[in-house]
């Protein structure tokens, strides 16, 4: 997949477009995706999405964000999308008459566009749908995509995060929510107590669960060479020791080596429980192997 920062970078040959924030590459944006292929086809050009990083409200309302832009560009190109258009999404970007937004669409010279029916833009979300009818004849607005009647949007998987809920969010995402980051070194507490874990630093604004999860974490991303590892994930402020700061920590089952520095890939596949303070290492590690257990076992099909 192609990739700009401007909609001036690509050549000057005539598109189908998606626009909007495609935070998380959800059902909702996925059912967009469909659209823009099926025009990109029927016509007989290539499909771009128009999108920002970050997220629009990242910046208006400083939410966290679902997908860092490398994970949402991954994700795109996997869902078959031919080029994507990621402007940096700035305070000045945003205070842009709807006028300009209007001519970045058309210098991708769009035979379709297509957006969900509540898309605004422009300096104090001025522009919608009918002024997209200016660019081109071809305005698809599809209605919000729902499941089991609730709409689907990144808001509410954020509120589902936000209650360790993971399950809910794979439904929404058609997929397992997921964090890459690096693995930094920590406090080795792990270590002394028996499990060792990987302490991973995703970029600052990523929605992260909290709690403890059974997860399935993927290394050696390049591809042809991954390796997957069932494991548990601590998600939290480690109370037991007096934390400070957030951590995302990862056991890794059956796995002796070192990460330092390795990028790592990691899946949330079922909440085991809240965190807790306990009233000693001795309880916490009980604990731990306790989880540890129930780990296995919700994993236990997955391959």
């Amino acid at each position: 997949m192609k990739t700009y920062v401007s909609p001036n970078q690509r050549p000057d040959t005539e598109t189908v477009v998606a626009v909007g924030s495609f935070d998380g590459v959800h059902l909702g944006h996925q059912a967009l995706i469909a659209q823009l292929k099926a025009r990109a086809r029927e016509h007989r050009v290539p499909s771009v999405v128009y999108t920002f990083d970050p997220p629009t409200r990242v910046l208006t309302q400083g939410v966290e964000f679902l997908s860092t832009l490398p994970e949402k560009l991954d994700l795109l190109a996997r869902y078959g999308v031919d080029e994507t258009v990621a402007v940096p999404f700035t305070a000045e970007f945003a205070a842009r008459p709807k006028e300009a937004f209007l001519d970045d669409l058309r210098t991708l010279r769009p035979r379709s566009i297509v957006v969900g029916e509540d898309f605004h833009f422009g300096r104090g979300r001025a522009g919608g749908v009918a002024d997209l009818r200016g660019v081109t004849r071809e305005v698809v607005a599809l209605p919000m995509h729902q499941l089991g009647g609730d709409d689907i949007k990144s808001t509410r998987i954020r509120e589902l995060l936000k209650e360790g809920d993971v399950e809910g969010v794979q439904r929404l995402l058609g997929r397992h929510y997921d964090a890459q980051g690096v693995v930094v070194q920590g406090d080795r507490l792990g270590r002394t107590i028996g499990w060792p874990t990987a302490n991973i630093r995703v970029p600052e604004g990523k929605a992260l669960p909290l709690g403890v999860f059974a997860v399935v974490a993927i290394t050696e991303l390049g591809p042809g060479h991954q390796r997957r590892y069932h494991g548990m994930a601590n998600v939290g402020f480690r109370p037991t020791v007096n934390g400070t700061g957030r951590r995302f920590e990862v056991h890794l089952f059956d796995y002796e080596g070192d990460l330092y520095g390795e990028e790592v890939q990691v899946k949330f596949f079922t909440r085991l429980r809240g965190e807790q303070r306990f009233g000693s290492l001795d309880e916490l590690k009980a604990q731990i192997a306790r989880d540890a257990e129930g780990a296995r076992e919700a994993l236990r099909d997955v391959r």
